[in-house]
């Protein structure tokens, strides 16, 4: 059995905390995949939900400094019972909020990896990277495989770097994926839902590299075969083929 099919025989249930603009997005896509999306956000539930979840991702896509105790206590929760706990820190150089909440996540919770561009990532590191809102722009191969090695050294977890070309870092060991698609840096809660997969795949009895790798590699092939549909005439058509794809 591979990973993927073992991911869709357990259809583990992931806990999200992420933001309200991709939330559907994001819940559909994993459904297509094989995992079981859940989205509470009340602090006084937060450890009940994680309790009985597989895994947990924590986005700041949209945050609220209310959001920040039912994170912190998400993430420790998943710390403390042992599953998989992903970040995705998006727009993180955007603004001083992101930054100061960032910081705070990254000092109370353990990741077990940490998914964005580059953009992101270089900035969890103090490297220069040009961005506009919460896309990096430029695309320097060796940089990016730079960026994942000092963002997985930095805080000890596996780091995912998505571009034209995906760096995935862990342990000494880096992996490179070039499957994707133009169409996924048009539509909104693309990156979203690839953290989303990322985090069902790293609950799967596997080496994390692999798994992650494998999560980027199938989730950039269902975009190429959904663009290639006969269907697909742009960003519109390929949104719901995508999400059959992932399911295939």
């Amino acid at each position: 059995m591979n990973l993927i099919e073992q991911v869709r025989k357990e259809r583990p249930l992931i806990h999200h905390l992420t933001n309200q603009v991709v939330m559907n997005f994001t819940a559909n896509g994993l459904l297509s995949f094989g995992g079981s999306p859940i989205m509470a956000k009340e602090p006084s539930e937060i450890r009940n939900i994680v309790g009985i979840a597989k895994g947990v991702l924590i986005n700041i896509g949209a945050m609220a400094e209310k959001d920040l105790k039912a994170m912190i206590i998400a993430g420790q929760t998943a710390n403390e019972r042992g599953i998989p706990v992903v970040l995705d820190p998006v727009g993180v150089g955007a603004s001083h909020f992101r930054k100061q909440i960032i910081q705070i996540l990254l000092e109370e919770i353990s990741f077990t990896a940490i998914k964005g561009n580059a953009g992101e990532m270089a900035h969890l590191v103090a490297i220069e990277w040009e961005t506009k809102g919460v896309d990096a722009i430029g695309n320097n191969s060796s940089k990016l495989a730079e960026i994942a090695q000092l963002v997985a050294e930095k805080y000890n977890t596996l780091a995912v770097v998505t571009g034209e070309i995906d760096m995935i870092y862990h342990n000494g060991k880096l992996k490179e994926n070039s499957t994707g698609h133009e169409y996924l840096t048009r539509i909104t809660g693309a990156g979203c839902l690839l953290g989303s997969i990322i985090t069902a795949c790293l609950t799967a009895q596997a080496e994390k590299l692999d798994a992650a790798y494998k999560a980027v590699q199938f989730y950039g092939l269902a975009a190429e075969k959904a663009a290639q549909r006969s269907d697909v005439k742009g960003t519109g058509t390929f949104l719901p083929a995508f999400i059959d794809e992932l399911g295939k």
